[in-house]
């Protein structure tokens, strides 16, 4: 793939909240935005288009990559609803070595809101799914059933997976009485759905292999049809997915009642209580995108913890672990932990998206992308009886700065300790080892079939191989920005080499397969393609780019 030049005079500063500058209205013409049709992008981002490309307009500070829905139902107010914890999964059975689970796709009514009925697409009825537990080493395989009224596809994040099991896009598992694909193609056309000759689709039912050959880590599984990932995982096809080893179990970590995984994400309600969304196509059969003024993404006005609205949790005075996943479509956040006196906690960093660190690296405010995961511990210890510390988000304005609270009920002892060092087994891949290196670039740009997202100037094609390499072969990636992208690679975890040819900032530390470039940024990573084989993807996380073509194929061969 080739190379272009980031776009200059830009304030990479990621935390800027100012809304994104537009051009006129007749600038650009088109009032509605598809994968690949998309109309008006420019004016939807406030981009200057150029030479068949686009360019971040300069700004004070890089607007916020997306457009905020607001809310026409009643919302609570903030740290008046219980966190809920998601249920653990049970095995359905156990054979050779190799734990079963069963989940049933389906939609289902729930009370976000206090009060307030919300249709959902839910893994087994809930939002998030249910959590599922697994050993390093030992096998697990999913039987996904889908009784929803569209296709569906799971993908597990993070997960080194066999290719047939990782959740491509056009792998679907279609509905009882869904038409197959190719007579659909034949009935709508194609403008909307394209060809691959390699999709391999079911029928109500899909058993999915994780053979968890793996670091301790939060995974997290979510929806991953082409086209329709973002309305999905919005709706509500979501869960978390843990796994532990015995590296993890030596150390004296928090754990149990004080050990949190938190799914953190945005929403906003119609005025029946449903969840808005500016879908073209409202039922997600035929049609995908989304209108114009959401073309650089969808965010809400409410922010939900495990699928309660700014929810307050009963903790004990001492260190309590905090798993945190970023299950936003394209909010950003910058966390920190605040007293009602004003003092802010330190959030100790222990993990990042593929496990743990080396050592432990202290933030006072930590910003997470979608689909990352920070692995963190707060003290509680000092603080009286009745006091709250706030889990705030510094990108925020107004009830979006709030995200959720821990009120301190008494205190207690605690055995744990944040040991000096956590893990040995990082790898210690070097530049010199690299075979090849590969540049990308990440922007808004006109096409033959229309304005959208895309990777090196062209939007995601199944048919299409754009990166082929070996198994085994260590690699240097380059990837430049116009606006945040949240970057996500299939398959392998990849330490970050530099931002613009600096250091990584302490926040990069560890292991990831997320990492979050802002405005006119360019990111460098190394990476090993030590798992299967087969075809894979990288792609950006917000989720509406990559609905609108932001997508390309890795052959691991």
């Amino acid at each position: 793939m080739s190379d272009q030049s980031a776009p200059r005079g830009l304030n990479t500063d990621p935390y800027g909240t100012e809304p994104p500058r537009t051009l006129p209205r007749d600038t650009v013409p088109g009032t509605e935005l598809t994968r690949r049709g998309v109309l008006g992008l420019g004016a939807a981002l406030g981009l200057v288009a150029a030479g068949g490309t686009a360019a971040a307009a300069p700004a004070r500070r890089p607007g916020v990559t997306g457009k905020q829905l607001r809310s026409a139902v009643p919302l609570p107010e903030p740290y008046t609803v219980p966190l809920p914890i998601p249920s653990v999964l049970a095995p359905a059975g156990t054979s050779g070595g190799t734990d079963r689970y069963e989940i049933t796709q389906r939609q289902a009514t729930a009370r976000i809101l206090p009060g307030v009925p919300t249709t959902l697409w839910t893994y087994n009825g809930t939002y998030p799914g249910p959590t599922i537990e697994s050993r390093r080493g030992r096998p697990v395989t999913v039987l996904h059933r889908n009784e929803l009224p569209v296709p569906t596809v799971v993908h597990l994040h993070g997960g080194r997976t066999p290719a047939e099991s990782d959740g491509y896009p056009t792998d679907l598992v279609l509905p009882e009485g869904w038409p197959d694909p190719a007579s659909r193609r034949r009935r709508h056309g194609t403008a909307h759905m394209a060809h691959d000759p390699r999709a391999v689709t079911s029928r109500v039912t899909r058993e999915y292999t994780y053979p968890l050959d793996q670091r301790a880590a939060l995974l997290w599984y979510h929806d991953h049809r082409m086209d329709f990932t973002a309305p999905a995982i919005w709706r509500g096809l979501t869960g978390m997915h843990i796994v532990r080893d015995a590296v993890e179990d030596a150390l004296d970590l928090p754990c149990g009642e004080r050990e949190l995984a938190l799914m953190i994400a945005d929403r906003a309600f119609a005025a029946d209580g449903s969840l808005a969304y500016p879908a073209l196509d409202p039922e997600l059969r035929d049609r995908p995108g989304v209108t114009e003024p959401y073309a650089a993404g969808v965010l809400g006005d409410v922010i939900v913890v495990n699928g309660a609205p700014w929810p307050v949790h009963e903790v004990d005075a001492v260190r309590h672990r905090l798993r945190l996943v970023n299950a936003s479509n394209a909010r950003h956040y910058r966390l920190e932990a605040v007293t009602d006196d004003g003092r802010r906690l330190d959030l100790v960093q222990i993990g990042a998206d593929q496990g743990l660190l080396a050592a432990p690296v202290t933030h006072t405010a930590l910003p997470i992308a979608p689909s990352e995961r920070y692995d963190v511990v707060v003290d509680f210890a000092g603080l009286r009886p009745g006091s709250r510390v706030r889990l705030r988000n510094r990108l925020g304005s107004g009830r979006t700065r709030e995200v959720m609270a821990f009120r301190v009920t008494r205190a207690a002892s605690d055995h744990s300790t944040i040991p000096k060092a956590l893990c040995d087994d990082l790898p210690t891949w070097r530049r010199s080892q690299a075979t090849a290196v590969r540049r990308f670039t990440f922007r808004a740009g006109q096409g033959q079939q229309g304005s959208g997202w895309y990777i090196d100037g062209k939007p995601f094609d199944p048919s299409r191989t754009d990166v082929r390499t070996r198994r085994g072969a260590v690699e240097v990636w380059r990837f430049t920005a116009d606006v945040h992208h949240p970057v996500h690679i299939h398959q392998t975890g990849f330490r970050v080499l530099s931002r613009d040819g600096r250091a990584p900032l302490p926040y990069d530390a560890g292991l990831k397969d997320t990492v979050s470039l802002r405005p006119g940024e360019t990111a460098e990573v190394i990476l090993r393609f030590d798992g299967h084989r087969g075809r894979y993807l990288f792609h950006c996380h917000n989720a509406e780019h990559e609905d609108m073509g932001m997508m390309a194929n890795l052959e691991i061969v």
